[in-house]
């Protein structure tokens, strides 16, 4: 088996590895700025349905999420589609 030699980490190397930290640490901010959005629109909406009797959930518009997020991010995009529909609307 070839054993091959460590690679140095240079100043730049870090001082990008930062750069790019920094970056995701602000989508992550956004992304949870805009879940806290989509939790508090969605608790309307069930507060609304329930006021005039509806039910508690609309199935074929959880499929509607659902689908979109699978297709914009694959299998596991459906995961975070069905989290985010559980955030809002609570377990069944």
């Amino acid at each position: 088996m070839a054993v091959t030699a460590p690679v140095a980490v240079t100043g730049a190397d870090i001082e990008r590895i930062g750069e790019l930290r920094a970056a995701i640490d602000a989508c992550d901010a956004e992304i949870i700025e805009l879940v806290q959005r989509r939790l508090a629109i969605s608790q309307e909406i069930g507060a609304v349905r329930a006021a005039s009797g509806g039910t508690r959930l609309n199935l074929s518009r959880e499929q509607q999420v659902l689908s979109r997020f699978r297709a914009a991010l694959g299998p596991d995009g459906a995961a975070l589609g069905m989290l985010l529909l559980r955030q809002g609307r609570g377990r069944l």
